[in-house]
């Protein structure tokens, strides 16, 4: 399946540049063009392929809301605004969500979820085990992922970010679901949003354990297990 498709539309550089920031950390988006003008918007619109608008409400050439009824009914539209008042307005327009300014991640991970074709997690992201390796589904890509590779891996919402050395991998998948595809001779939870490679640990200083630079904290219910096994 092809990436969704997306456009930001905001006056404003700086809400542009956060929006896009977000969307270049998601593999299952993809940033068609960032503009300031929602009427160069319609212009791009016309000639290439968009699922997915980002659109902020108040803008001096046109309202949002104004202009998401001149937008083609296939494409969805995430509002943007730094007003709470004009949330229903939005909805009424049959709006996927309403993000209200500052964006955060999270917040923002949540509207695009909504914008997937199919919102069964096992049609996006599914992991494999092998004898050493483990196959991750990233956006519509699969990784071959070596556990000797895996430094640590930690959760970010509903994602996890698996850290390979200098490379970051970002999956969607529950910590809870993925311990029990890792050999546990290998890998351990320390915490409710770290696994550990046991064989990577390098020193624990106080409540934390350290992976070369990387301070990991140890929840209290994982210390003394992680005392008596990796120390």
């Amino acid at each position: 399946m092809e990436p969704i498709k997306c456009i930001v539309v905001d006056d404003e550089e700086l809400a542009r540049g956060l929006l896009k920031s977000y969307i270049e950390r998601l593999d299952f988006l993809t940033l068609v063009a960032e503009v300031a003008n929602p009427l160069e918007a319609l212009q791009i619109i016309k000639k290439e392929k968009v699922d997915l608008l980002f659109l902020d409400i108040q803008m001096p050439e046109i309202k949002g809301t104004d202009f998401a009824k001149l937008v083609p009914d296939h494409i969805q539209i995430i509002f943007t605004t730094a007003y709470s008042e004009y949330a229903l307005e939005g909805f009424e327009l049959n709006a996927l969500d309403y993000l209200l300014k500052p964006i955060s991640f999270e917040r923002f991970l949540a509207a695009v979820n909504k914008a997937k074709p199919n919102e069964n997690e096992d049609n996006f992201e599914k992991a494999s085990s092998g004898n050493d390796s483990i196959t991750v589904k990233s956006g519509y890509d699969l990784h071959k992922l070596k556990y000797e590779d895996i430094l640590y891996i930690e959760s970010d919402s509903e994602y996890v970010n698996f850290y390979l050395g200098d490379k970051k991998l970002m999956s969607l998948q529950s910590l809870k679901k993925l311990l029990e595809l890792l050999p546990e001779n290998q890998f351990m939870r320390v915490h409710r949003s770290y696994i550990v490679n046991r064989r990577k640990v390098t020193a624990l200083k106080g409540r934390d354990i350290y992976i070369g630079d990387k301070e990991i904290p140890v929840s209290a219910q994982y210390f003394d297990a992680v005392k008596q096994e990796l120390f």
